[in-house]
């Protein structure tokens, strides 16, 4: 009975072990994708609070208005 007993906990830490590697790997995903979605989303659209003012100002001196 007592083996019995110590052969499931050490069954269930195993799974345990496995589930921690799996939540590991989904976490480095997630935390890649973030840092992708930044890089390709957010800095651009900085980008763009300083490119469209210098582009109106061009614009409007040759267009002379």
């Amino acid at each position: 009975m007592e083996n019995e007993i110590l052969e499931k906990l050490k069954q269930d830490e195993e799974k345990l072990d496995k589930i921690f590697i799996s939540v590991e790997k989904t976490r480095k995903y997630l935390f890649w994708t973030m840092v992708v979605t930044v890089v390709f989303l957010v800095l651009p659209l900085i980008g763009l609070v300083f490119a469209i003012p210098s582009f109106l100002s061009t614009y409007s001196s040759i267009s002379g208005i």
